[in-house]
């Protein structure tokens, strides 16, 4: 967008932006740099930074008494509990964790885990290709997905298509873990185990097939889910010590539903035991994964101030050793302002104006200009910015 369209739609003359001054880096890409006296958000009570749109508040969410189920669900779960009837397996059939939240608040959702509670889920597909055999239907392919702790896979988890839609099926489980160990111990559990061990209250729902209900085995799960509170089941250090990218998934959950962190979640996520782990524990891939879907969602801003917040920004955004000039006090928070300025103009011209991949790349700018004058040393004796290190050394992405 050029200067002149950028006239003819007000944004120079906006009260709102008023105070900022606007940065032209190409024909293509505006950066929206606030000025001193427009930075003014609160983190911890002291004013600091940008992010006043972001943390405007919402009204809280609506969440149905039931779930109403599509067309395409019923006939689903009506197949699925023909295969429990015929062959008499005593099984109950869950749907788990977020379909029925987004279900609940009245969201499309076509991501369906099915948890069963004395099978493996390989096992139950091939009872569900032996039924439609039997019946005289075509069997479906099974693909299994192996155990991947790296990518956050404890559990082997089998697929099959039902219905021209692609389900997942998994068994309940427990898990335990050993010190210094993000990896779990995994054996069949209860519906209830399997609920508590489970990262957000809100995540930990229940929709039993068999019985046509909601099961909400914390006993808080839909209380937070109207509340609009971001709660962990178990205490939330010793859920994030046990896994600590769970602190980055309650951080996007946050952000994407606007809704709050509990007070004992923000003081064990601002642990230093646990920013620690974060670090140590949890691989740079899997960090990387999950600041992209945040900075690709529907609340950027919200995410980043809750990471620079909970002084998780450098546990995240690694920088290197010799980066010079020397990064100063506060420079997270600045990095928080700029992000939040680009995210108000992307909503003045209208986020249609760039595909996703455009928005996703310009937010990953306007986060890190205020370090674009900071270098590192490589190997080499080259100099490089530091804005270059993040994707490909603290993220792990692709190095556009």
């Amino acid at each position: 967008m050029d200067l002149a369209s950028a006239r003819s739609a007000k944004l120079l003359t906006s009260r709102r932006i008023a105070s900022h001054r606007f940065c032209f880096l190409s024909t293509q890409t505006i950066f929206f740099i606030p000025s001193r006296r427009t930075l003014g958000f609160h983190f911890r009570g002291v004013r600091c930074g940008a992010g006043v749109s972001a943390m405007v508040a919402e009204p809280r969410p609506v969440v149905k008494d039931r779930i109403d189920l599509t067309e395409n669900e019923e006939t689903i779960f009506r197949r699925l509990l023909d295969v429990v009837d015929h062959f008499k397996l005593n099984t109950q059939l869950r749907v788990a964790g977020g379909w029925v939240r987004d279900k609940l608040l009245g969201k499309d959702c076509y991501d369906i885990d099915i948890a069963l509670d004395n099978m493996l889920g390989r096992e139950f597909c091939e009872k569900v290709n032996e039924y439609l055999h039997s019946a005289g239907e075509e069997q479906q392919g099974i693909g299994v997905i192996q155990c991947n702790p790296d990518q956050s896979k404890h559990l082997e988890t089998a697929r099959m298509r039902i219905c021209r839609t692609w389900v997942d099926f998994v068994n309940l489980r427990s898990e335990s873990y050993a010190e210094n160990s993000r990896i779990p111990k995994m054996k069949f559990g209860t519906a209830k185990e399997d609920a508590y061990r489970r990262d957000l209250t809100i995540n930990s729902l229940f929709y039993n097939i068999n019985t046509t209900s909601v099961e909400d085995l914390t006993g808080r799960g839909v209380q937070d889910l109207k509340d609009g509170y971001i709660v962990t089941p178990l205490p939330p250090k010793e859920t994030f010590l046990d896994d600590p990218l769970r602190v980055l998934r309650a951080i996007r959950f946050g952000a994407r539903f606007n809704f709050k962190l509990n007070e004992d979640l923000k003081e064990a996520a601002s642990d230093d035991e646990v920013r620690d782990a974060l670090m140590c524990k949890i691989s740079r891939e899997r960090i990387g994964h999950e600041i992209d879907l945040m900075i690709s969602g529907n609340q950027p801003v919200r995410a980043m101030f809750y990471i620079c917040d909970l002084q998780l920004f450098y546990a995240v955004f690694t920088l290197p050793e010799n980066a010079q000039p020397e990064i100063v006090e506060g420079c997270n928070r600045l990095c928080v302002s700029h992000i939040d300025a680009a995210w108000n103009v992307l909503q003045l011209v209208g986020c249609s104006t760039f595909s996703d991949e455009q928005r996703r790349l310009y937010l990953y700018g306007a986060l890190f200009l205020p370090l674009r004058n900071t270098a590192y040393t490589d190997t080499k004796s080259k100099k490089i910015p530091v804005a270059n290190f993040y994707h490909p050394n603290s993220l792990k992405l692709k190095d556009k």
